[in-house]
């Protein structure tokens, strides 16, 4: 899995993935969000446009750094699901715990009202 980040308008990072992230490739997220989580307040959208694969230690990762973020005032939302990730994100329940918006641009625009 590659992770890279571009930062926005209002201290948003966008946080792009690409491949499969999974128990191999875990701790280079880990690693990318440990870095991300050092600003004041943490305003992170997570690209899955090119993610293909996710299992339980990637969504662990992601709630893990969620927990962190909320607590400093801050917010991670995802866009670009795939079906795959969007079901996976359903079934697991995590679709009511995280903002899941269609485009890059949505989450942008929702995380500065």
């Amino acid at each position: 899995m590659q992770a890279t980040v571009t930062d926005h308008r209002c201290d948003i990072a966008v946080l792009h993935l690409r491949g499969e992230l999974d128990a191999d490739t875990a701790a280079t997220l880990r690693a990318t969000l440990t870095d991300l989580l050092e600003r004041p307040v943490p305003r992170i959208v997570v690209d899955l446009t090119d993610l293909k694969f996710c299992d339980s230690i990637g969504l662990s990762t992601f709630i893990t750094s969620k927990q962190v973020i909320t607590a400093r005032g801050g917010w991670l939302s995802f866009a670009g699901a795939n079906q795959f990730l969007q079901r996976l994100l359903e079934t697991v329940g995590l679709s009511h715990y995280f903002a899941i918006f269609p485009e890059v641009d949505d989450a942008i625009a929702a995380g500065q009202l």
